[in-house]
């Protein structure tokens, strides 16, 4: 008996120190986690948006995947293989007539500009419609400056003026020649990573499913939901961007700008573009009919396209998107914009998921909740 009372404080003491002992290693476990991730996380953080780009299309493009899969017998390569080469398709082709065109219109200006600077064709360009009207302005605008005895060489004045825009144009070709290589780089890297997600997508998710502290049924509605997000976003992207080409093609219609219906679609594509949008195209149509000495016209074209073309987007993506998330059009809206705000063009379609997460995990928490005070 005795002895037995005296092993009891020996015994209280290795089952404690056992006890430190395991929250050691565990401490360790974790600290040396966090370490990896961070480290993990700095290695592909250069690659983080061209990861983020690879994974929303992945699952965009993840039915059309799995119709391939089984036509194709189960050969994943092969029906991955065929989805990332479409899509390059679609993307490289009209990239490349796209850039061809702006660099023969900068080509174009230049050479205008430098044969204007040297006085050469004068006379063809004296006769256009603008031209007349602006000559016009000028006229006056010299009658009244001639009052104030302003000694001012305007011709050498508009000579530097038209020499410095050149100048500018051509200093920054090689940015832009730069740029695109950057965007060339990312896209492979978007295509690289979408093939490999698409091909080994599946097994990833089962995995990651595994990691998350949720029973199945959660985690069906954790990952559905946000399929159901990003289908939202898209879905509600293309519906406006095709609604704003239609209401610009009427417009050009209206007014006269020739081949309003392939204007109309060029619109409809730029409506994609988070920043500048319609405007691209809108606000170079109105400066055509002011060119074209249309003026009311050009005045109506621009206060429509830029009133309500470029602004209807506002109000009917948090419209569209949140009536298929089920989330509050005004916290949509603040999601969109934060979203652009914070991650780029990237935060048009991250910030409404983000937010449509958010919902429901709120949901899983209150329905556990709800549960937990009824048991």
């Amino acid at each position: 008996m005795v002895a037995a009372t005296a092993s009891y404080p020996y015994s209280v003491a290795l089952g404690q120190l056992g006890m430190n002992y395991n929250w050691l290693v565990t401490g360790f476990f974790f600290a040396l986690l966090l370490a990896i991730l961070y480290g993990t996380f700095l290695v592909l953080s250069p690659f983080i948006k061209a990861i983020t780009w690879a994974a929303i299309l992945a699952i965009l493009v993840y039915p059309l995947y799995a119709w391939l899969l089984r036509l194709t017998r189960g050969r994943a390569g092969l029906a991955a293989f065929t989805i990332t080469a479409l899509i390059a398709l679609v993307v490289v082709l009209p990239g490349m007539r796209m850039i061809g065109f702006l660099s023969e219109e900068i080509i174009l200006l230049v050479r205008s500009v430098t044969s204007l600077v040297r006085g050469e064709g004068l006379e063809a360009w004296q006769q256009k419609p603008w031209v007349q009207t602006l000559l016009g302005w000028w006229d006056m605008l010299g009658l009244e400056l001639d009052r104030f005895n302003f000694d001012i060489d305007w011709h050498e004045a508009l000579t530097q003026g038209a020499q410095a825009t050149s100048g500018f144009l051509i200093s920054y070709v090689p940015n832009i020649a730069q740029n695109v290589f950057l965007f060339a780089a990312n896209f492979i890297i978007v295509l690289l990573t979408l093939f490999f997600l698409l091909r080994d997508g599946a097994g990833f998710c089962y995995r990651l499913r595994h990691l998350l502290p949720m029973d199945h049924e959660h985690q069906e509605r954790l990952f559905q939901n946000i399929v159901n997000s990003l289908t939202a976003v898209v879905h509600g992207c293309l519906t406006v961007a095709l609604i704003q080409g239609f209401l610009a093609g009427v417009a050009y219609w209206a007014v006269g700008v020739p081949f309003a219906l392939v204007w109309g679609v060029v619109t409809a594509f730029a409506a994609l573009i988070p920043f500048g949008g319609t405007t691209l195209v809108s606000v170079p149509a109105s400066i055509y009919m002011f060119v074209q000495g249309e003026t009311l016209r050009g005045v109506l074209l621009l206060i429509w396209c830029v009133g309500l073309v470029g602004t209807v987007d506002n109000i009917l993506k948090p419209l569209f998107i949140g009536t298929r998330l089920k989330l509050p059009i005004l916290f949509l809206f603040f999601g969109i914009l934060g979203g652009l705000s914070v991650f780029g063009a990237l935060g048009l379609v991250l910030g409404p998921v983000l937010l449509g997460l958010l919902s429901a995990l709120l949901e899983l928490y209150l329905e556990e909740y709800r549960a937990a005070r009824q048991s």
